[in-house]
């Protein structure tokens, strides 16, 4: 849960500058988890993790300076600072990540404080009246980091806040792209290439215990992680056929040394694939079509590859991490709208839409499980579990 503050100003300096500002400030509530049995014969007592607080502040200013009529710069400086608050509990580790002994501060207290400078610059040049070319440098930290567990099939997903024991990610973003217009203006055209670099990402060990585990950090492992890619876009955004189509061809690894042999591995969200088609067509004056196609490669994901029995027990022996991948993603949504009559004494607007989710009732996959037959503990098979398949619905806007 958060409570924030936050504050934008816009200075018009001169017609070649304009200048914006700003601060936030975020109050930061965690809850890790609990558990409670029901029923009358259960042997589970509460047990509730104790909550973390954070403080994270920021100011900002900026400048958007254009340099004759052919060149702008956007540069920047943002100034961030993250404060852990008590009350709270710090385990400390030793180099095997067992935790040797704790801190704990009382209500109130500033127990460790981040504090980070994050600049920004922007160009942009214009070749013609038809064509330009951008560039862009921005370093950006992150206080709140998102470590993600597949190994079982069943995605569990949590959040890290900044503390003694988990530093910052900071991330160092460097693209550039050629903008281009066609047909008057009809069509915009771009290609866009971009990398960034990471580092203190996080990630879990193998064969994490992540559920009410109070020293869950030391479940946590640091590394570096890259990205990068080039992002191409048509669109069309005259007459009564309008939309767009937009694909990106991209690669994410991490690399972090107690994690697959050191070697590096697809980051959790690495989608090599990742293609939309947007397309809307005006049909008279007061019906609207749309359809949206969307595309993605499949997630990467650690799969079971053998077993070992030891004792009494089957143990799955895993592949290396995230060497497998879910199915690739894809749907078609398609959309119908009705627009209201035009009356220039109307005091109200409303409109009818009549819309369908994944049209064609694809299954994607959210989440693989390999589950063992009842009758042959031997046997394993892969189950998976998909959310949603067709869902149309009606709706009606209206605005006054």
């Amino acid at each position: 849960m958060d409570y924030a503050l936050k504050a934008d100003f816009t200075w018009y300096v001169n017609p070649g500058n304009t200048i914006r500002f700003g601060a936030s400030s975020i109050y930061h509530t965690f809850y890790p988890g609990a558990m409670k049995g029901l029923g009358e014969e259960t042997f589970f007592n509460e047990y509730i993790l104790p909550e973390n607080y954070a403080l994270e502040s920021g100011f900002y200013a900026s400048n958007e300076q254009k340099i004759g009529a052919l060149l702008t710069l956007k540069y920047g400086l943002r100034f961030s600072m993250f404060n852990n608050v008590g009350p709270g509990t710090v385990y400390h580790y030793d180099e095997n990540h067992d935790a040797t002994d704790s801190t704990t501060y009382a209500k109130g207290d500033f127990y460790h404080t981040y504090v980070q400078i994050e600049p920004r610059l922007g160009i942009t040049y214009v070749l013609d009246e038809r064509s330009s070319v951008k560039g862009s440098y921005t370093r950006t930290v992150q206080y709140m980091q998102l470590a993600q567990n597949s190994t079982a099939g069943t995605p569990l997903d949590i959040w890290f806040p900044a503390s003694p024991n988990v530093k910052p990610q900071l991330s160092d973003l460097v693209a550039v792209g050629y903008f281009r217009n066609f047909l008057g203006n009809a069509v915009e055209a771009s290609v866009e290439a971009y990398y960034k670099s990471q580092h203190n990402t996080i990630d879990f060990r193998d064969h994490a215990q992540l559920l009410l585990n109070k020293q869950l950090e030391g479940e946590l492992r640091f590394g570096t992680a890259k990205a990068y890619g080039i992002e191409l876009m048509f669109r069309k955004v005259t007459g009564k056929l309008t939309g767009w189509v937009s694909y990106t061809l991209s690669k994410a690894e991490r690399k972090i040394n107690s994690i697959n042999d050191g070697d590096p591995y697809p980051a959790p969200y690495d989608k090599p694939n990742d293609l939309s088609v947007v397309v809307n067509y005006l049909w008279g004056k007061r019906i609207m079509i749309g359809a949206n196609w969307v595309y993605s490669t499949g997630l990467p994901v650690t799969f079971p590859t053998g077993r070992a029995v030891w004792g009494n027990t089957i143990v799955p022996v895993y592949s290396n991490r995230n060497a497998y991948r879910m199915p690739a993603y894809h749907r078609l949504d398609f959309s119908v709208t009705l627009k209201p009559k035009d009356k220039p004494q109307r005091r109200w607007y409303g409109e009818w839409n009549l819309s369908v989710y994944n049209a064609y009732a694809r299954k994607n996959a959210w989440a693989i499980n390999f589950v063992q037959e009842p009758d042959d503990p031997y046997t394993t098979y892969a189950e998976m579990t998909y959310l949603f398949s067709i869902i149309p619905s009606i709706s009606y806007h209206f605005k006054f």
